[in-house]
Formats: structure tokens, C-alpha cells, sequence
């Protein structure tokens, strides 16, 4: 049975904010029978979007996460639920009833990703139910996919061995898999989010002139052994990431033929600039 996934690409998502603006136009106002009851004009966000800044002036960058319900495979919405309040469809998407599910404020306590939201004058429990309602119209995507300007949002409808082909490939990650709720919506490039950086500029005096070093050799290390390795480009910078944050001492040592070596000591919290190395 194929089912449906969302995949999100954090590098891609530039904060437009047309998907919660796509769900907020689908919904607040429109009652839909069956799968939703109208969305609040304010205080819902169906999907919401994190945000996280790394680093320090001048090496900073912002990463974007659209989060949602996730329709998880064993979610635990469900099992907070009384009744049959909500369901898993066949092709993966979790629906609240918004009739049977009424007066139900423990299904939005037990999303542990805070996901689902409470209608407080109509006493229901409401998620982003995946436009449902629209592919059963026999729509291709749901409307948030369709107004992303940046393709940062990819629906797609296949076999489960399929998506986890895709995982593997695409290194996709979910959120918080300490959970164990098997989300259907994974994200690429999440370590721009959840990971940290380190980096730095390397200048060297060149006939009485500070000057960019290109192509100096970064040699990350920890405890005595390597970690990452990477190169300073044309402006003599280097940015090293995919680090887990809080991770303690590491070792930088640059390297160029023309220039000594030089030894440069950090203590990684959060994303670091390590200022310029001068060989």
C-alpha cells in the first residue's frame, strides 16, 4: 500500500512563511465534515516554523524547520484518544474527528512534538491533516508543497520500503526519533538546524602584508584523533560542521606548505568562530 511522506529540506526553506499562509487561507473560516472543523484566526499555527542562528559575526547562518503533524505510524495522539476519535488511513495520514473528538484537550497533551492545537470555542483538538481533504479530490500535493517558492517541501505517495530507500540515500532524518513514534515527515539538511560549526579565517604576512590563505589544510581532532578535515577557500575561510552541540575540547590544527603550522584550542558549546589564524 503506498502511503504518503512529507520531506522538508531545511538548506532550501527561506522563512516565506507560504505554507503556514497556504494553510491558513485552506482552512480558517472553511469548515471541511469529516476531516476538520475550521481553523481559529488566531493563536494556531498548523505549521509552524523553528528557527535557529549558528555562529557569530562574521561567520553566521539562519536554518529554517517546518514542523507539522507528523502522522505517525504509532502516534501517540491515538493512543491518548478515546474511542474512535481518531483514525490511521490507509495511506498513512492521521485524521482527528472533529466531531468525535470534541471536549478531548489530552490528545493535544500527548503530542510530543507539539503539533496538535486547541480550538477553545469549539473544544476540539485540530492538526494540519495533510490537506486530506484535497487528495481525496484527486489532487497531486497538498497546497503548502504547492506554494513553497524554493521546492523546500516534497509530498510523495509510495511503499514504506520505498521511503526507507530514500532515507538511507538522502540521509533524511525526523524529528526527535528518541520518541519512537515513526513520524512520516523527515528532513534533510537538519543539522543545519540541530548541529553545530566551527570555523575560522587564515591570513598569513605576505612581504609586509596580511593576506587570505587559500587552500590551507583544516584538521579538526578530539581526544588525539581526527575528526573532520576540510580546506580555507578564496577569502581564507573554513567552516567545519555537522557537530554535536555541548561536544567539549577540540583541536584545530592549519597547515600550508609555504607557512608553519599553527595550533588553535576551542571548547565547543554552540557554533563557533575561531576568529584568524595566522601561520
Amino acid at each position: 500500500m503506498k502511503k504518503w511522506n512529507l520531506i522538508v529540506d531545511v538548506e532550501r526553506c527561506h522563512n516565506s512563511n507560504n505554507c503556514f499562509l497556504s494553510v491558513a487561507d485552506e482552512y480558517m473560516d472553511n469548515e471541511h465534515p469529516g476531516y476538520t472543523t475550521a481553523m481559529p484566526k488566531h493563536g494556531h499555527h498548523w505549521i509552524n516554523i523553528l528557527r535557529n542562528e549558528r555562529g557569530q559575526a562574521p561567520m553566521v547562518d539562519v536554518a529554517y524547520v517546518p514542523t507539522m503533524c507528523n502522522h505517525c505510524d504509532d502516534a501517540p495522539c491515538m493512543a491518548a484518544a478515546t474511542g474512535d476519535a481518531i483514525t490511521k488511513r490507509p495511506d498513512g495520514l492521521v485524521i482527528i474527528d472533529p466531531d468525535k473528538a470534541k471536549g478531548q484537550k489530552q490528545i493535544v497533551d500527548a503530542c510530543p512534538y507539539g503539533a496538535v492545537w486547541w480550538n477553545e470555542e469549539k473544544e476540539v483538538p485540530q492538526a494540519w491533516i495533510f490537506d486530506a481533504h484535497l487528495l481525496d479530490r484527486g489532487w497531486k500535493e497538498p497546497r503548502p508543497v504547492q506554494a513553497c517558492p524554493t521546492g523546500a517541501l516534497k509530498s510523495i505517495q509510495v511503499e514504506d520500503a520505498e521511503i526507507q530507500k530514500m532515507v538511507e540515500e538522502q540521509n533524511l532524518e525526523v524529528l526527535h526519533p528518541e520518541h519512537g513514534t515513526k513520524p512520516r515527515v523527515y528532513y534533510k539538511n537538519l543539522n543545519l538546524y540541530s548541529k553545530c560549526f566551527v570555523g575560522g579565517s587564515v591570513i598569513a604576512d605576505i612581504d609586509g602584508v596580511e593576506e587570505c590563505i587559500e587552500r590551507a589544510v583544516v584538521l579538526l581532532s578530539k581526544d588525539g584523533h581526527k575528526v573532520a578535515e576540510t580546506w580555507s577557500d578564496a577569502y581564507g575561510d573554513f567552516k567545519i560542521d555537522d557537530l554535536e552541540p555541548d561536544s567539549g575540547a577540540y583541536e584545530i590544527e592549519v597547515s600550508h606548505p609555504d607557512h608553519p603550522s599553527k595550533y588553535v584550542e576551542v571548547t565547543l558549546g554552540e557554533s563557533t568562530y575561531v576568529g584568524t589564524v595566522k601561520l
